[in-house]
């Protein structure tokens, strides 16, 4: 967190990074430049800067103020798990998967030390607040603790004094290095570390493992730490004293000799295992308050549990008192189970072990039901029951009134994959695992007033049923088996109608449209399939996704299609064109179900990310050629080069330092635009002198007519236009592909922009790192020096008056700030002498003896006078 603590960094999988304000609920910048899934995050003290790291095991440090990255850091060999600011050294440790520790400089942009002696990958690094001690934790039974050194600099040192090995650690010391081994400290779990922190303080470290475990370590201050290694030499001492004595032989090293070893804090002086929390469910992460502790208490540590809840637990020295936790109405694990009911006023969604009721307008929790593992589900007629197939074979019959599972009905022997109920309401069908498509009809109990369910018909198949569907008048009967085939009944007769071959895996679901003239099948070989009710052809077979599909289902009353997947997708297809119309993408993980409404006006997904995602269908026009671009831009992304990588075996061993960002369509599209802007002021300038050299020589010319596409701007306020419009994330990408002639002419218009005092930032910033990208050819190119001597004056003087006028305005909001706190305080200036006063005449009324302050104030004035 910065010190705006409603700004918020977060990463992801497609490497970029979006800072939210959490206050406003918005976006606020977005940093493009990882080319894998971000997977560490931290920011400085200050909040000015970020550094990312990544699965391309790049690092880079963005400045947030600017939005923009600085540079990107290049050594790790494997994905870049955490990061550290170390404030006082301007340096930046990082930690990876490939076991090592880097220390890198950020001035020189160097990797200064790197950390050997891990034996498994490292996750999570962290430093207290002081920065004078630092912890890993790996895949290692033990802390790793390290002591900072912030004032290690690098020195020239003979070759035979520059480094010496220590047999204890298994690393090499360095004169200069930043971090020195203090010891490791055993850890209670086998578990590997998944995150490490100190609290805000400095006194407490939290390590929490990929379990339920979160153990707390105290952390000694330096005087303690010290008394700490005294009692332990003491011992050490005695020890070997009494050692000597018994075997009257140099067993032992005697106290002579210890009192010559080096007095030395150890990781045990410092940090011991204060107490351990067992959770009921998996840990995912944990934080510290940064609110002083009460007394009493050692601190408040917040724990995000894999049950989807957070739970905040106050410490004591011993023990830990669960203080309150945030549960939200959702589901603690998959969501199996999405379906509306008829009028779609009322959605329910299952997972392993209940069921949930919401208002879908709202999208509020109205009834939470524990049930069996939900697999299928459907409403009974009237909204007030609901029927859910478990994974054990039963049909449960849910009182949503009552909030309550009012009978369980042994239906089948094998998972009910699947229920499909009649549009007129009687009852629904149900396929399982065993084989059967069993019939229910509806039934209420006289005596209980309760609905009940009863089998009617049973329909036995030759492989595992996975989907069953009805047509709207009931008339066919579909059913998908596990032999990769779909066959079609007739309901009133079940006698067999079609057999329909073209899935290489079973098709998992299924759909029949409102006319039912068309069946859609989603199979786990990623096709979707078109069928015609009339002859069983096959339509299209369309690839609609790069993993299973989970759930198809038309549109009411027309041919569109939405489709559901592995791949966290979502789609949308006319079945009449074959054509994908969208490709709607949120969830984080894969998409198990899938709700259309009655009217087609929004559509309910369920996902392993324990999500239930509402998607609303908007007034906004659509097009589908828009859309089909948008396909082949991303696509292009994905097939650009990766814009200046360092393959892992080029990295130096000492890292490397590269160009912040990557190429994207984003960039691409700057640099033309740019381009465009530079021609077409290009040829404006030259319109403008032809013109006016015509008027020079004929007073009769007419108008002027300038060009339409300039905006009505001036040829150099149309260029900066085009340059600021460029995000400042990709202005150093866009600037790396400008071709060196059009960066010669961009450099012109440099100097009539500083001298207007327009956007000074943007164009030091642009010539920056213009002067970088082309320094070779600037120098050797002629026509370029006047452009770059007068550009050296102009820039100096221009930020000159920026610095002047950023210092003018500072001094001036300081001495309002002086003045209001001066008009603030001025009732309450004498407040603390009136206050005395009155008390001392209270005091006087009333006989009551004088505090012994005030006392010795009178007797001083006695003596005084007595003088």
């Amino acid at each position: 967190m910065p010190t705006s603590t409603s700004l918020v960094a977060a990463g992801y999988a497609d490497g970029n990074i979006r800072i939210w304000d959490i206050v406003k609920g918005t976006c606020e910048t977005t940093l493009v430049g990882h080319k894998g899934a971000t997977t560490a995050l931290r920011y400085n003290k200050s909040g000015s800067l970020l550094a990312s790291g990544s699965k391309d095991t790049d690092i880079i440090v963005w400045d947030v103020v600017g939005e923009a990255g600085l540079f990107s850091l290049r050594g790790h060999r494997d994905q870049v798990t955490d990061v550290v600011f170390l404030t006082k050294g301007k340096r930046l440790i990082s930690s990876s998967k490939d076991t090592l520790v880097r220390v890198w400089d950020l001035d020189t942009q160097s990797c200064i030390q790197t950390v050997v002696g891990h034996r498994g990958e490292i996750w999570s690094i962290d430093v207290n607040h002081a920065e004078t001690y630092f912890v890993t934790g790996s895949a290692d039974p033990e802390i790793h603790i390290y002591k900072v050194d912030n004032e290690a600099e690098e020195e020239s040192i003979p070759q035979d004094e520059n480094k010496e090995k220590d047999a204890n650690l298994g690393t090499t010391k360095v004169k200069w290095e930043v971090l020195k081994s203090i010891g490791n400290i055993r850890r209670g779990s086998n578990d590997r570390v998944a995150t490490i922190r100190f609290d805000a303080s400095g006194t407490l470290l939290g390590s929490q493992v990929a379990g339920k475990v979160l153990e707390l370590f105290s952390v000694a201050d330096d005087s303690e730490a010290a008394r700490r290694m005294k009692r332990r030499r003491k011992r050490k001492k005695e020890k070997a004293a009494k050692a000597s004595d018994k075997s009257g032989d140099a067993e032992g090293k005697s106290p002579e000799v210890l009192m010559g070893e080096k007095d030395e804090i150890i990781a045990s002086d410092v940090i011991h295992l204060l107490q351990t929390i067992r959770m009921k469910h998996k840990i995912r992460s944990f934080c510290f308050s940064p609110v002083q502790a009460k007394k009493g208490t050692i601190g408040t540590v917040a724990m995000a549990l894999h049950n989807n809840s957070v739970e905040v637990h106050e410490l004591q020295e011993s023990t830990a008192t669960r203080l309150h936790g945030v549960e939200l109405p959702g589901h603690r694990s998959d969501v199996r189970v999405a379906r509306l009911s008829q009028d779609s006023s009322l959605l329910m969604t299952a997972s392993h072990n209940a069921v949930k009721i919401w208002n879908p307008q709202t999208s509020a929790c109205l009834r939470t039901v524990e049930t069996g593992y939900g697999l299928s589900g459907v409403f009974a007629p009237g909204n007030r029951h609901a029927i859910v197939g478990t994974k054990a074979g039963t049909l449960e019959i849910v009182d949503i009134g009552a909030a309550e599972r009012s009978k369980v009905v042994e239906a089948h022997l094998g998972a009910v994959w699947s229920i499909s109920p009649f549009t007129d309401g009687s009852g629904f069908v149900s396929g399982s695992a065993d084989h059967d498509v069993k019939f229910w009809e509806y039934e209420v109990v006289q005596a209980t007033k309760q609905l009940s369910i009863r089998n009617t018909r049973t329909l036995r198949m030759a492989e595992d049923v996975l989907a069953v569907c009805l047509s709207v008048d009931a008339k066919y009967l579909a059913v998908s088996l596990l032999d990769s085939t779909i066959k079609i009944f007739f309901v009133d007769t079940l006698k067999f109608f079609l057999s329909l071959y073209g899935h290489k895996l079973p098709a998992l679901g299924m759909d029949i449209s409102s006319d039912g003239a068309l069946l859609v099948t989603g199979s786990a070989d990623k096709n979707i399939k078109i069928w015609g009710m009339d002859f069983g052809d096959c339509h299209k077979s369309l690839f609609a996704h790069a993993d299973s599909v989970m759930a198809v289902q038309f549109v009411p009353n027309t041919h569109y299609v939405f489709s559901v997947g592995k791949d966290r997708g979502v789609k949308y297809w006319n079945a009449d064109t074959f054509e994908l119309l969208l490709t709607l993408e949120a969830h984080h993980a894969e998409v198990w179900c899938l709700a259309v409404s009655s009217h087609g006006d929004f559509i309910v997904t369920g996902s392993h990310d324990r999500s239930i995602r509402r998607w609303d269908r908007t007034s906004e026009p659509f097009f589908l050629e828009e859309e089909k671009e948008k396909r082949m831009e991303t696509m292009f992304d994905a097939g650009l080069d990766d814009g200046g990588y360092t393959p892992k075996e080029d990295v130096p061993e000492g890292g490397a330092a590269g160009v912040a960002g990557r190429k994207t369509q984003d960039t691409i599209s700057a640099v033309d635009s740019i381009i465009e802007a530079l021609e077409l002021a290009e040829n404006e300038t030259i319109r403008i002198a032809a013109y006016k050299k015509e008027k020079k020589n004929d007073t009769k010319a007419g108008q002027f007519k300038p060009n339409v596409m300039l905006l009505g701007m001036a040829p150099n306020a149309f260029v900066l236009k085009a340059v600021s419009s460029v995000r400042p994330s990709d202005l150093e990408q866009a600037l790396l592909m400008l071709p060196f002639m059009d960066a010669l002419k961009l450099m012109g218009y440099l100097k009539g922009w500083i001298s207007e005092g327009t956007q000074v930032e943007l164009v030091c910033r642009v010539a920056v790192l213009l002067l970088q990208i082309h320094h070779q050819q600037l120098a050797s190119t002629v026509a370029a020096r006047p452009t770059l001597t007068s550009l050296h004056s102009a820039l100096k003087e221009g930020v000159q008056l920026l610095k002047d006028t950023i210092g003018f305005n500072l001094a001036a909001m300081g001495h309002l700030q002086r003045l209001l706190t001066a008009r603030a305080d001025m009732p309450f200036k004498d407040a603390a002498v009136k206050v005395m006063e009155i008390r001392k005449k209270l005091a006087k009324r009333k006989g009551a003896p004088v505090p012994a302050k005030k006392a010795r104030g009178r007797k001083k004035k006695k003596v005084e006078k007595a003088d």
